[in-house]
C-alpha cells in the first residue's frame, strides 16, 4: 500500500514540478514572484528600524504636506503651498499626478483605520506596489533580449538594485520611483525588435507621462525620441507603424496631461522644471511631426528620410529657441550664490561627481562603476558587431543618462537601470561558456566576477569598508552625528504657541508643516529663493538688522538648531551675527524663549517687537 502512494505522490509531484517551471518562464508570474520577494526583503531589512512611516527625504514629507492639502480640498489645478515662503506662499512644481494615487489610498484605508494609520499603511503600499511595474518592465526587456535566461537575469539584477536604493522603501513618496519605473517601460519598449506598434505606443505613453511627472527625465525622454526617430529613418517602411505609434501617442498623451494637470491661468506661461507651455509645444510639435513623416515619407529613400528628419529636428530646434530658450541650460543656474554656497552645495543628489570625488570618494563606486562597466560592454560588443541595433540603443540611452549623472548624481538611479541589461547579455554569455567546460577555472572567474561587477551595492559595500578603514570610522559613529531638530518631540513646543510664520533652517521646515499648523519661512526649494534667502540673512544680520528682517517678514517665531550645518556655517560666516550670538547663548530682547525640555536640540524664540 505504501508503495502505491509513493507511485501516485511522484508523479503528482513532477507534474507540479513542471507547473512551476512552466509559470516562471512566463513574465507575469516571475515578476510578481521577484516583486513578492523583494518587498519582503525590503520589509526585513528597513522595517525593524524605522522611526517614522515618511520617508526620510524632505521631499517625502512634502509630498505627504501637499496630500493632506489636497485631500482637505485643495482644488486640482492649485498647486500653491500657502504656508511655505513669503507673501501668499510658492507656487509648486510637482504633479498632481502622484498625489492622486496616494491621496486614494489613504481614503481608502481610513474606512478601516484612523487617520494616522491610514496614512502609515497607504505611504509603505504605494511605494511598494511600484516594484511591480519596475520589476516587469525590466523582465520584458531581459526576455526581449535574452529570451527566458535573460528575463530572469534581469529580473534578479534589478531586484538587488531596487533592494539597495532608497526609492521604494515605505515612506518614499517622491516622485522619483515613479519616475524609475516610466524609464524602464520605455526602453523595454524601444528594445521590440519585431516594431510593433502597441510597444511603440505605450513607449510615447510613457515618455509624456515621465515629462508631465518631472523635469529629471526630459533628457532621457528627448535620447528616447531620438533613438525612435532615427530608427525610422534607417528602416523606413518596415518601421513606419512603430514610428507613427509613437508620435501620436506622444503627442495625444502630453496634450492631454498639460490640459488634464496645468491650471488654465498658467497655458501661456513656460517654466524648466515642470510641464508647462515649453515642453508641452516641443513634445507635441515633435511628436506630431515625426507620425506626419513616417505617414508620408516612409518609402523614400534613406538618404531622404534623414534629410525629413534633420528638418524636423531643425523646426523641434528653433521652437525650443523660440518659445522656452531658458530651458536650453541649467533650471538651477539662476539661484542666489549664497543659496548655492549654503544650500545647494550640501545636497548630495545635486552634487557632480567632480565635487562628489572631492567630498565622499568611496562612494563613487556604487554611483557610477556599473554604468562605466555597461558602457563599455556596449562599445566592445560594437567592436565585434555583436546584436548592434540593441547594443547601439542601450549604448546611447546609457550614455546619456551617465551624463546627466555626472552633471548631477540623482541620474544614476536611471544609468544603473539600464545597465542592467547589456550586463545581463554578458552575464547570459560568459554563463554559457562557463558551463561548456566545468574544469575552465579561468572562465568560472570571469563569470562570476562579471555578475559581482554587475550590482551597484557590491561597489558601494567594497567603497565603504574601503572608507572605513581609510577615515578609521564606523557605521554607527557617522550615524550618530546627525540631528534630530526635525523629529516632532522637538517640535512639540510650537504646539503651546498661536500658529504664525516660524523662521527656522530650510530641512526642518518640511517638518514644521507636517506637525504643526504654523507657516513657514524657508524650506529647501528652488521656487522658495526669497523665503530661503531671507532665514539667511536673519542668522547672518547683527541683532538689531536681524529685528528688521523678522518684523518686515512677519515672522512670530525664531528657531534655533545650533548643531545644524547650514546655521553653523552662517555662526562662522558672520561671527557678530544673530545665529553667532545665540550659539554664544546671547540672547537680544526682542527673542522671548519658548520653555522646551531639557537638552533638546532645538530652541524656540517667540519675537516681540522692541517696544511692546
Amino acid at each position: 500500500m505504501t508503495n502505491v502512494a509513493q507511485m501516485v505522490d511522484a508523479p503528482t509531484s513532477a507534474s507540479l514540478t513542471a507547473k512551476l517551471r512552466s509559470m516562471m518562464t512566463r513574465l507575469w508570474p516571475s515578476a510578481l514572484l521577484y516583486s513578492a520577494l523583494l518587498v519582503a526583503a525590503i520589509l526585513a531589512l528597513k522595517l525593524p528600524g524605522a522611526t517614522d512611516y515618511v520617508g526620510a527625504d524632505n521631499d517625502d514629507g512634502m509630498r505627504l504636506v501637499e496630500v493632506r492639502d489636497f485631500l482637505n480640498g485643495q482644488g486640482w489645478f492649485d498647486l500653491m503651498q500657502y504656508r511655505m515662503g513669503l507673501g501668499e506662499g510658492t507656487l509648486m512644481h510637482w504633479s498632481r499626478l502622484i498625489d492622486l494615487p496616494i491621496a486614494t489610498l489613504i481614503r481608502f484605508f481610513e474606512l478601516f483605520l484612523p487617520q494616522e494609520r491610514a496614512e502609515a499603511l497607504a505611504l509603505a503600499v504605494w511605494p511598494l506596489s511600484l516594484t511591480v511595474p519596475s520589476l516587469w518592465a525590466m523582465g520584458l526587456a531581459g526576455r526581449r533580449i535574452g529570451g527566458v535566461f535573460g528575463m530572469h537575469i534581469a529580473l534578479g539584477l534589478t531586484a538587488m538594485l531596487l533592494v539597495a536604493s532608497n526609492r521604494f522603501l515605505p515612506g518614499a513618496i517622491d516622485h522619483h520611483n515613479v519616475q524609475f519605473a516610466l524609464v524602464a517601460i520605455m526602453t523595454a519598449m524601444l528594445l521590440d525588435e519585431d516594431h510593433r506598434p502597441l510597444s511603440y505606443a505605450v513607449a510615447g505613453l510613457a515618455a509624456a507621462t515621465a515629462i508631465a511627472i518631472g523635469a529629471e527625465t526630459t533628457p532621457f525622454v528627448a535620447a528616447a525620441c531620438v533613438v525612435v526617430a532615427i530608427s525610422w529613418a534607417w528602416e523606413g517602411e518596415p518601421f513606419a507603424g512603430a514610428a507613427k505609434a509613437f508620435g501620436l501617442a506622444l503627442a495625444l498623451s502630453i496634450s492631454l496631461l498639460f490640459f488634464g494637470t496645468v491650471p488654465p491661468r498658467l497655458y501661456s506661461a513656460v517654466s524648466c522644471d515642470n510641464l508647462s507651455l515649453g515642453y508641452y509645444s516641443l513634445a507635441a510639435i515633435g511628436g506630431g511631426l515625426l507620425l506626419c513623416a513616417a505617414t508620408l515619407a516612409s518609402r523614400t529613400s534613406r538618404l531622404l528620410r534623414f534629410v525629413v528628419l534633420g528638418g524636423i529636428g531643425a523646426v523641434v530646434l528653433a521652437s525650443a529657441i523660440t518659445i522656452a530658450p531658458q530651458c536650453l541650460r541649467n533650471p538651477l543656474a539662476d539661484l542666489d550664490p549664497l543659496l548655492v554656497t549654503l544650500w545647494l552645495d550640501g545636497v548630495q543628489e545635486a552634487q557632480s561627481i567632480v565635487a562628489l570625488d572631492q567630498r565622499d570618494p568611496f562612494t563613487l563606486g556604487f554611483f557610477y562603476a556599473t554604468g562605466v562597466f555597461a558602457i563599455a560592454v556596449c562599445i566592445l560588443r560594437l567592436v565585434f558587431r555583436d546584436r548592434v541595433r540593441i547594443h547601439l540603443i542601450l549604448l546611447f540611452l546609457l550614455s546619456v543618462s551617465w551624463a546627466i549623472a555626472a552633471f548631477q548624481v540623482r541620474g544614476t538611479m536611471f544609468s544603473n537601470l539600464l545597465a542592467v541589461l547589456p550586463l545581463t547579455l554578458l552575464i547570459i554569455d560568459l554563463r554559457r561558456l562557463s558551463a561548456s567546460d566545468s574544469e575552465d577555472v579561468a572562465a568560472a572567474f570571469c563569470y562570476l566576477s562579471t555578475v559581482l561587477m554587475s550590482v551597484a551595492a557590491v561597489w558601494g559595500l567594497t567603497g565603504g569598508l574601503i572608507g572605513m578603514q581609510v577615515n578609521n570610522e564606523s557605521v554607527l559613529q557617522a550615524a550618530s552625528t546627525k540631528t534630530s531638530c526635525a523629529s516632532k518631540s522637538a517640535l512639540a513646543p510650537l504646539a503651546d504657541v498661536p500658529p504664525g510664520l516660524v523662521a527656522a533652517p530650510s530641512d526642518v521646515g518640511v517638518s514644521i508643516l507636517r506637525f504643526t499648523g504654523n507657516r513657514i519661512l524657508a524650506a529647501p526649494y528652488h521656487r522658495n529663493q526669497g523665503g530661503m534667502l531671507t532665514e539667511m540673512h536673519i542668522g547672518l544680520a547683527e541683532p538689531q538688522e536681524a529685528e528688521a528682517f523678522l518684523k518686515g517678514a512677519g515672522v512670530t517665531v525664531l528657531a534655533f538648531c545650533a548643531d545644524y550645518p547650514q546655521t553653523t556655517e552662517l555662526a562662522k560666516m558672520k561671527p557678530d551675527g544673530l545665529y553667532a550670538q545665540l550659539t554664544k547663548g546671547m540672547v537680544p530682547a526682542y527673542l522671548r524663549p519658548i520653555p522646551a525640555p531639557k537638552g533638546a536640540p532645538i530652541r524656540f524664540f517667540r519675537y516681540v517687537p522692541t517696544g511692546t
